[in-house]
């Protein structure tokens, strides 16, 4: 497995991650768009992910305009091998060592996001009119140099 930063040639493979991801589903969402993806990784955010075999298995994203965790997925047949917990250090720590106070990331409530944020340190602040899930991180984790 390698990690890596994600770059705008990686956006069509983290869009359809996220589109069969089982933990949190966007494929049922109107609106995102490979653009979104551009945005992210060309000025409001940073991305990541994770090749195996040369191809890309994981991804995560974070805006930092909001410090809000946009994207943390893996396809569901390599689900279980750390990559979302690896991609979710790595996105966390890299935030935290540029100061951010906190992040947060919603997420359907029951889903295995839900149950992977409340494992991570995650801590629950409120439910929103959709229903989703919100979780706060404060920045007390030791910063990882990884990228």
């Amino acid at each position: 497995m390698f990690f890596r930063e994600a770059t705008v040639d990686d956006i069509e493979k983290m869009h359809y991650i996220q589109t069969v991801a089982r933990a949190n589903n966007f494929s049922t969402l109107p609106g995102i768009t490979l653009e979104d993806y551009q945005k992210l990784i060309k000025g409001r955010g940073k991305g990541w992910v994770c090749e195996l075999d040369d191809n890309i298995v994981g991804c995560a994203m974070v805006n930092i305009e909001y410090a809000t965790v946009w994207a943390l997925f893996v396809l569901p047949e390599h689900e279980g091998n750390f990559i979302g917990r690896t991609l979710h250090d790595i996105m966390t720590s890299w935030c935290f060592a540029r100061g951010l106070p906190k992040l947060t990331i919603t997420t359907p409530p029951g889903s295995r996001a839900e149950q992977f944020c409340a494992k991570s340190g995650w801590v629950v602040i409120k439910t929103e009119p959709n229903g989703e899930v919100r979780f706060e991180l404060e920045n007390n984790l030791e910063p990882q140099n990884y990228f």
